[in-house]
């Protein structure tokens, strides 16, 4: 069975902290892009609960339309409801109209993938995405969720959250990861300065290259980043840090607190 890894409140500390939810919701969390169904055995092993537990969960979320069974398979897949809390939380996220045109002229003028993203989990979620014209191989889209260690986009994130941000998410690693995790964020507040921006060359994918850089978008709204990258062959490091990291740059400095100022316009 895998090993579960367990929020930091469910240690007991926090009284305020509902373990029933909170499982109820990894349920929800381990179904994967591009995986359609799950069996009750392969949720267990993913979230490391006993059979019989998630058994009791999966039907609850199958009665509030979070699940829907397939009796024929045995196997569950997402229901309408997980689909209409994601159309809510888009449908609120104004920074992604905004982003928009920026980050496709980004992408047309460095040939390249950008996109916006925001963390979730220990990991980094695409919100928007650009393509520009010499860009097309990067199997990427709105929805798509990548490494918050390994991308230039969660290293961004991590230069770029606050000190007692970065130790919370630390805590959520099995105790044999931190201090590579460590090593990452140190890695990550180091290119930040010396940079203005976070690198992947092929760390993420060994084919890929990648910048980022993160910014507050206010209007209440946590730390959110944006990247520019593509395959190896069509963007070198050279290319990124000299001609794309400036544009980068604007772009962020343009959304930084762009929801703040949209909130004082007339509507």
């Amino acid at each position: 069975m895998a090993r579960r890894r367990t929020a930091p409140q469910e240690d007991g500390t926090d009284r305020h902290f509902v373990t029933a939810l909170a499982r109820g919701l990894e349920v929800l969390g381990c179904f994967r892009r591009g995986e359609a169904m799950l069996g009750n055995q392969e949720i267990a092993a993913r979230c490391g609960l006993p059979k019989s537990t998630v058994s009791r969960l999966t039907h609850t979320l199958t009665e509030l339309g979070y699940l829907h069974h397939v009796p024929e398979l045995g196997r569950y897949r997402l229901g309408s409801a997980v689909l209409s809390l994601g159309a809510a939380m888009l449908g609120g996220l104004d920074i992604r109209r905004l982003a928009r045109p920026l980050l496709q002229r980004l992408a047309v003028e460095t040939g390249s993938v950008t996109a916006l993203g925001m963390r979730d989990r220990l990991g980094v979620v695409y919100l928007e995405l650009a393509r520009g014209d010499a860009a097309i191989s990067v199997n990427l889209e709105a929805g798509s969720r990548i490494s918050l260690v390994n991308s230039a986009m969660g290293r961004a994130w991590l230069a770029v959250a606050t000190p007692a941000e970065r130790a919370a998410l630390l805590r959520q690693f099995p105790a044999a990861e931190r201090d590579r995790v460590a090593g990452v964020i140190a890695q990550a507040l180091v290119e930040q300065r010396d940079y203005g921006c976070c690198c992947s060359f092929g760390d993420w994918q060994e084919d890929v290259n990648a910048i980022a850089l993160g910014f507050h978008p206010g209007g209440g709204l946590p730390p959110m980043v944006i990247n520019c990258g593509a395959p190896s062959f069509v963007v070198s490091p050279e290319h990124l840090l000299q001609e794309a990291r400036p544009r980068l740059i604007e772009v962020a400095r343009r959304l930084e607190h762009s929801m703040d100022l949209a909130a004082t316009l007339p509507g």
